[in-house]
């Protein structure tokens, strides 16, 4: 019946899951294949699969664990048995244990959940169970009965107690030398042996009539004596073994169960907001943060998904991709903005209100999806990009500074392939064809073989040969020589710094090149992350690279170079997305952080599509682009969205009053100096005139056929009729809707008008288009963004952009979207041109190929992809409190 119930439920859950099948794993101690042949017949009866893991005797204590250790975090394995001996049986072995897979029922989990009354949710001990069964099975009525255990002890006696009390008995224990046992015996009408007779003991003690089981170790592994009573002994070790079957299917259905979306349960965090509002990192301290272990769990992330960095951070893997992968997404939201001031208008801070506001609530499920800030503005002028006021992401100075050393790894990537190319065109300019063949494939104690990638190589030039001594003279140079022209170098080095006197650099000493440094964050490999979709996808990516030409023209890449496993090797852990929280406790992805003025702008399609899972059909994830909607938003939809396959259902346009002001024809806003005074009074009609960069970048959304809320950030100097009209004319313009918000003075609760309007938007639907074919031609596709979305006439070409474009096209790369790097201070090419500037030639100065991101990157004017530091860095206000460690001064 066991076996029957096991198949039978089993094949219930394979209907739906036809590949699964659960995996016992037993860890046994000592020679016993009569155990191992009787669990490999019912394992395969049943439909599990077994595997033996067979130990010496006399293993340590250590030994047995390490051996449990690689057991729990083997996902393939759903149950583990112990079969060793009694007295190994110690509290360090049952606390390694991992009670998800206990299906002896031994640790204290399983066991309080039993006491608790918790038996559906816990593993109890098959020999107990296998007690109870066989009793009930022989007749026996256990209501009233006096039940004696005899010689058991720990989860085995705790475990009987237990389940006999619940089935109305009396139960007693004792040991075999205690003073009573005769008296006790007699009075039993049912004993169990946990553990083998004494022959002190008669059996004469023991009434006639009483039902006599014996389970102990000795017993049930086939190292037992007859007592006397009637036994059956090929079923001496069936029963036991059958309850860890069962627990088995039952550990199957529970993991299967486990692999499916979770509701969430969510707690959220208090705020108390304080007027006047605090500094931001006075408030991110002042707020306690869940423990991120806590925070996975409750937004249905298993325990193996995650990898945990300090106490508020850790990585999400991308298993739990294949996990979901049949949960509908949830509604895709984009937070973009106005042309901003240098100081920035609070995209990210609406982005994390707009989600407090919903989760914390509205009770409805919500996931911000912010970049990771590089340490460049953090300590240069525009300081950190956490949000702000009571809409921020907490730890702030852990989100600042570092997280889980992604960029770093970025850095050194980068910085890998740049050495890789000069020490390439080092050696080939001082070795022969020989030598340097016989270097990059040499003979390793005896044995000459080609690497995978230089395999890659030989395929790619039409060399259909293994063996390194089989190559012509001819085959070996085109094999060994890349011939890279040091004038066609695109990839520079990076550092993760603002530092103006590396933007023009000389390399050598003998033979020299000019060259220069980026910021990290302009990396093709940080574009690389943030577009990618899997490791494998990565990996490619990263092998497409295209780092140079060589003589005759043809592009070099990283797979060229022979980097590309390398490369790979130092992002494996950046690929993974990293879990925050907000200051109300709702969950954050925080991965890739390219600017939106010299990339693409966009945190990564990975956290996008993983967060769009977790939330749930009816569930919101809200992603945030840099710069105003010209910048960030048109490269969100034309080239992530691209790479995603993923369709936006609202866009989110931040304004406020102060840079509408601004676009109106207000003083020039400066970082650092006071505001002047037509920005802290009422002036209605700098608003009024300034919101015609508002209604602008509203029709520039409309391109692509989402429908836009517009957040009017509120500060404490806007006026109510400078809010109202506002709101006012971002409808007439088009807009869904336009909602003041004050989440940065109370947090969510001041942008629940927000959520219900962007609720409204998502369920209106969106008829989403791109804004070209990227079959056009290069030139036509600058020319669409230009004029379309800038509102500029024309545009013009540098001679060496037209060259540039000529010998992207010739390469086969004239199909790619277009990322173009432009400043965000206007929709012109001149940040000093407010509001809608008309009637201005574009000049396109250059342009470069990110091929393994997927773009062709023009620069417009005078583009820098390397900040300066200005005359009074943050980096003055930035110390730490060397007494209690924590840092101050980040803003």
């Amino acid at each position: 019946e066991v076996i029957q119930n096991s198949k039978e439920v089993l094949s219930l859950l394979q209907e739906k899951n036809p590949a699964f099948k659960p995996v016992l794993a037993v860890i046994q101690a000592g020679e016993d294949n009569l155990m191992q042949e009787i669990n490999q017949k019912l394992a395969e009866e049943a439909g599990l699969n077994i595997t033996h893991i067979c130990l010496p005797a006399d293993s340590s204590e250590d030994e047995i664990i390490d051996e449990i250790l690689k057991i729990n975090e083997d996902s393939r394995v759903h149950g583990l048995a112990l079969q060793i001996s009694e007295t190994s049986f110690s509290s360090k072995i049952l606390h390694a244990l991992k009670p998800e897979k206990d299906v002896d029922g031994v640790t204290d989990v399983n066991l309080g959940k039993l006491v608790r009354g918790d038996a559906h949710d816990c593993f109890v001990s098959p020999v107990a169970r296998a007690v109870i069964e066989l009793l009930e099975k022989s007749g026996v009525n256990l209501d009233g009965r006096k039940i004696l255990v005899i010689g058991a002890h720990g989860s085995l006696e705790a475990t009987l107690q237990c389940l006999f009390q619940r089935k109305g008995s009396m139960t007693m224990s004792s040991q075999w030398k205690a003073p009573q046992l005769q008296s006790k015996l007699h009075e039993a009408d049912v004993v169990i042996f946990g553990s083998p007779k004494p022959e002190e003991v008669p059996l004469s003690w023991i009434q006639q009539g009483t039902a006599v089981l014996n389970c102990s170790h000795d017993f049930l592994s086939g190292k037992w004596l007859q007592i006397g009573c009637q036994a059956t002994e090929n079923n001496r070790s069936n029963w036991s073994s059958l309850w860890v079957q069962q627990n088995m299917v039952g550990s199957g259905r529970r993991w299967l169960r486990e692999q499916q979306y979770r509701r969430w349960k969510l707690h959220c965090l208090k705020l108390q907001p304080l007027s006047p509002v605090p500094s931001d990192i006075e408030i991110s301290r002042a707020q306690t943060p869940k423990a991120v272990d806590v925070l996975a769990k409750e937004i249905g992330l298993l325990e193996d998904e995650i990898e945990i960095y300090g106490r508020s951070k850790a990585k999400v893997r991308l298993s739990l991709l294949e996990r979901l992968k049949d949960q509908a997404d949830g509604k895709y939201v984009l937070v973009a903005g106005i042309t901003p001031t240098p100081l920035g208008e609070g995209k990210s801070t609406v982005t994390i209100g707009l989600v407090q506001a919903m989760t914390a609530h509205l009770n409805v499920n919500s996931f911000a999806c912010l970049r990771q800030p590089s340490q460049g503005p953090t300590f240069g002028v525009k300081g950190g990009a956490a949000g702000g006021g009571y809409a921020q992401v907490i730890p702030m100075e852990e989100f600042n500074l570092h997280l889980t050393g992604d960029i770093h790894a970025i850095t050194a990537a980068n910085n890998l392939l740049a050495a890789a190319i000069d020490t390439r065109i080092l050696h080939e300019n001082t070795q022969t064809d020989k030598a340097l063949y016989n270097r990059l494939v040499p003979s390793v104690n005896g044995i000459r073989e080609f690497s995978k990638i230089q395999l890659a190589r030989l395929k790619k030039l039409g060399i259909n040969k293994t063996d390194p001594s089989a190559l012509t003279e001819d085959e070996m140079r085109k094999f060994a020589r890349l011939d890279i022209d040091p004038a066609t170098i695109t990839w520079q080095r990076v550092l993760d710094t603002n530092d103006r006197f590396l933007r023009k650099i000389t390399l050598g000493r003998g033979t020299q090149r000019k060259a220069q440094f980026d910021i990290a964050v302009a990396s093709e490999i940080m574009a690389v992350l943030a577009l990618t979709d899997s490791l494998k996808d990565m990996k490619e990516r990263l092998g497409r690279m295209v780092v140079a030409s060589d003589k005759n023209g043809q592009p070099v890449t990283a797979d060229d170079l022979g980097v590309t496993g390398a490369l790979t090797v130092l992002m494996k852990d950046a690929i993974k997305p990293n879990l925050m929280q907000t200051l109300e406790g709702t969950p954050v992805f925080v991965h890739a952080g390219p600017f939106a003025n010299i990339a693409h702008g966009n945190s990564s399609v990975l956290a996008d599509k993983i967060a769009l899972k977790l939330v749930g059909e009816e569930g919101f994830v809200v992603t945030e682009a840099g710069f105003g909607a010209d910048i960030g938003m048109e490269k969100f939809f034309n080239i992530k969205c691209r790479a995603s396959g993923l369709v936006p259902n609202v866009v989110v346009l931040v304004a406020t009053v102060r840079a509408l002001k601004m676009h109106g024809g207000g003083p020039s806003v400066t970082a650092g100096v006071p505001l002047k005074k037509e920005y802290t009074e009422e002036n209605l009609q700098l608003v009024a005139d300034g919101c015609c960069n508002l209604k602008k970048q509203i029709q520039i959304a409309q391109l692509f056929g989402v429908p836009v809320v517009v957040a009017l950030n509120v500060f404490k100097t806007d006026t109510r009729a400078e809010i109202d009209l506002v709101c006012e004319l971002a409808k007439q313009a088009g807009a869904f809707d336009a909602v003041p918000c004050y989440h940065w003075s109370v947090g969510g609760k001041g942008s629940v008008d927000l959520a219900w309007a962007v609720s409204e938007a998502a369920h209106k639907g969106s008829r989403f288009q791109f804004l070209y074919d990227v079959q056009l031609p290069i030139v036509e596709k600058i020319r669409t963004i230009a004029q379309a979305v800038y509102g500029a006439r024309d545009i013009e070409l540098s001679s060496e952009a037209q060259s540039k474009i000529d010998r992207y096209t010739e390469q086969g790369f004239g199909n790619l979207p277009i990322c173009m790097a432009k400043t965000h201070l206007s929709l012109s090419h001149q940040p000093d041109k407010k509001g809608v500037p008309k009637d201005f030639i574009l000049p396109i100065t250059d342009v470069r190929a990110s091929i393994g991101a997927g773009f062709i990157y023009p620069l417009v004017g005078t583009m820098s992809t390397m900040p300066g530091l200005p005359t009074r860095p943050c980096f003055y206000d930035i110390d730490l409190d060397t007494e209690t460690e924590q840092v101050q001064g980040l803003f």
